[in-house]
């Protein structure tokens, strides 16, 4: 492969990443905030993008985020609403985690069945 051709690859792909990590909203940044969205981003662990479940660690409980939007807004930052339903997802729900516990299973159990 020509020299020229990697280096027009390396650029193309470096931009393609560029603008995709640009498309997404999280909705507890303040330039993009939305508050029933960062809600749920925090309990949940992550949100929903135009249908596809983006996992994401936060690391503080949501009044934090909702301070830093206001913080921002107080400070003459704008703040560019997603799409509507952007934050939707096709009718499944977040990702749960399902924990043992006693129910019909522990019953039986403890009955002595």
């Amino acid at each position: 492969m020509k020299r020229s051709a990697r280096i027009t690859l390396t650029v193309v792909a470096a931009a393609a990443l560029a603008a995709c990590s640009r498309q997404r909203q999280d909705p507890c940044q303040a330039a993009y905030f939305n508050e029933q969205a960062c809600q749920d981003a925090v309990r949940d662990h992550g949100y929903y993008w135009h249908g596809s479940w983006i996992p994401m660690l936060y690391h503080y409980p949501y009044p934090y985020y909702y301070d830093a939007y206001r913080t921002h807004v107080s400070r003459g930052g704008s703040v560019s609403a997603a799409p509507a339903g952007a934050y939707g997802h096709s009718g499944a729900s977040a990702p749960s985690v399902e924990r043992g516990g006693f129910g019909s299973t522990g019953a039986g159990h403890s009955a002595g069945e």
